[in-house]
């Protein structure tokens, strides 16, 4: 078995922008290199999908008086 070669934490900001895509990206990209580091990369891209989930489900459960014509004429 090879030694893992360590790698940049700037592979932190994939999951961070793409979220869980960001965070497979990152692991398959890792994985060979830095095991560790591939799975916390996961990890983040699935929480941070967890919590996009949640948030999304908060605003569409709130209730947020909708106008209907929003001031405008046509």
């Amino acid at each position: 078995m090879e030694p893992e070669r360590q790698r940049s934490n700037w592979w932190y900001l994939v999951p961070i922008f793409l979220g869980l895509i960001g965070g497979i990206i990152a692991y398959f990209a890792l994985r060979n290199d830095d095991r560790r580091k591939a799975k916390n990369c996961l990890f983040l891209g699935i929480i941070l999908g967890a919590i996009g989930i949640i948030v999304n489900l908060l605003f569409l459960t709130s209730e947020i008086p909708i106008e209907k014509q929003f001031g405008v004429n046509l």
